[in-house]
């Protein structure tokens, strides 16, 4: 399976993975149970969620977020602050095997406790099994919050941080899709994506929000998948075309991929989607790079273009 294909599955489920079990046959091999008596009512900030390589990044550009405060409350139940009720919230914790466990609708097993930190790995669970691939990369690290103030004398906000070592991986993929400002597979997603703003009333803009957590489109999704679409008025002829661009740290539009239902009108289609870019989307809007951390580079949006011809 292509690594690109298995990470798009990786964001699909990155925020809201499966609730499948294993199989009770794995439940009877180990019924090892983890205390959390000693760890009961301390509070966690999660400070640190990296790949196995230790940053939050990867080439495609998507970020690992901390996000997650947590409290056990019992042996079986557990606390997790909710940002839409902005309140911590009762789950149940369901123990599995080994020292997989549920909660949240999601799967982790916890690999160390103490009452100074927590460190789980997030699981993704595939037909009952725990998949092995990019989708359970996923370490995360939590803090108390006495031995954030009282230790370290510092903030979640501070620990949440992105590393100097993320900042230099992702000068180094902005440092070579500078090199080849055209190619798709240099570019990567804008933490802060492309921003387009007309610079004429001949042309309206419209960033799609791509958010369908039923069907797996997450927040990540959104902006390593950026979609807009374009409206163009007083244009040479009547067309609409989807297609995508990369767009350059200075800028700069180039033609990405499109799709030509015959492979002899692949040329003339090229030639007419690059006039679009070249005439209308560079002149008529102010573009401005994807960035992350602050560093322009080239990503990849995708475009949905309609014009219209001026009416007489």
């Amino acid at each position: 399976m292509p690594k690109k294909f298995i990470f798009i599955l990786a964001i699909a489920f990155c925020f809201c993975l499966s609730c499948n079990s294993v199989s009770r046959e794995e439940q009877r091999k180990s019924t090892r149970t983890l205390s959390f008596e000693s760890i009961k009512g301390i509070k966690y900030y999660e400070v640190k969620r990296r790949f196995s390589t230790g940053l939050s990044f990867n080439e495609m550009g998507f970020q690992q977020e901390p996000t997650w405060i947590i409290q056990f409350h019992s042996s079986d139940s557990i606390l997790a602050y909710s940002p839409q009720k902005l309140k911590m919230q009762g789950f149940h914790l369901h123990y599995d095997h080994g020292d997989v466990y549920n909660f949240a609708k999601e799967w982790f097993r916890i690999k160390k406790i103490s009452k100074d930190s927590l460190l789980m790995q997030r699981l993704q669970l595939t037909k009952r099994e725990i998949a092995k691939d990019i989708r359970s990369d996923v370490n995360i690290t939590y803090y108390a919050e006495d031995y954030i103030k009282k230790t370290l004398k510092t903030t979640p906000d501070q620990l949440q941080r992105p590393s100097l070592a993320d900042t230099l991986y992702i000068r180094g993929l902005s440092d070579r899709s500078n090199r080849n400002p055209a190619n798709r597979d240099s570019a990567f997603a804008g933490r802060q994506p492309v921003s387009l703003l007309p610079k004429s009333n001949m042309i309206s803009v419209e960033k799609v929000n791509t958010v369908d957590k039923l069907n797996g489109k997450t927040e990540a999704y959104d902006y390593l998948f950026p979609r807009y679409r374009i409206n163009i008025t007083r244009a040479y002829q009547d067309f609409g075309y989807d297609f995508s661009v990369i767009v350059d740290a200075s800028g700069k539009m180039y033609l990405g991929t499109f799709r030509s239902p015959l492979p002899e009108n692949y040329e003339p289609r090229k030639k007419t989607l690059e006039a679009i870019i070249n005439v209308y989307l560079q002149n008529l809007l102010k573009i401005t790079p994807g960035k992350t951390l602050g560093i322009p580079h080239s990503s990849e949006i995708n475009l949905s273009v309609s014009g219209r011809k001026a009416e007489k």
